[in-house]
Order: C-alpha cells, then sequence, then structure tokens
C-alpha cells in the first residue's frame, strides 16, 4: 500500500471556493482511477483555506499511473497548484 496525504493552503482567500470545487471533481474522478483505494478530500473547520488529501494507493504502479490521469494532469497541476502551497507527507500507516 502506498498512502500519500497531502495539506494543501490556499494563497488567496477568495480562491477558497475554486480550490474546494476542483479538489471536489479531482477526488471523484481519482477514485474511479484503478489502484485508488481511498481518496477523501477534507477542509478545515478551523481554517478554511487549508484542505488535505488523504489517499490510498494498491501500488506505486498505480499512484505513477494517476499522475498521468486527467485529475492530475488537467486539473489538479494547472489549475489547483497555481493557487496553493503544498506539503505532501508520504506516510506509513501504523494502526
Amino acid at each position: 500500500m502506498i498512502y500519500n496525504n497531502v495539506l494543501l493552503n490556499v494563497t488567496n482567500s477568495e480562491d477558497v471556493e475554486t480550490v474546494k470545487n476542483l479538489l471536489e471533481e479531482c477526488g471523484a474522478l481519482s477514485l474511479k482511477e484503478a489502484g485508488c483505494e481511498r481518496f477523501e478530500v477534507y477542509q478545515s473547520q478551523t481554517d478554511r483555506q487549508q484542505f488535505f488529501l488523504i489517499e490510498r494507493w494498491r501500488d506505486q504502479a498505480h499512484l505513477d499511473a494517476h499522475r498521468e490521469m486527467h485529475a492530475f494532469k488537467n486539473i489538479y497541476v494547472p489549475q489547483v497548484l497555481p493557487l496553493v502551497s503544498r506539503f505532501p507527507h508520504p506516510s506509513d500507516k501504523l494502526v
């Protein structure tokens, strides 16, 4: 299993709704991809400019394939990333 968790901070508050909508679209599309076992998008209740992506992929090959798919290449990279600071946290599941 590959656990990929990402913290995103929206740079400008006026872009929060745009980022939220784009991430919802990315999440829905990603869940349909082969090897995607979990793809959840959270928005902080205490800081509405923070989003969390919680992902689980069957293996590295599926995560690599995801990075070639529409959600990643045509939405996330060109439309979301310019509006956020990104802090990836590849993780190990302990429990």
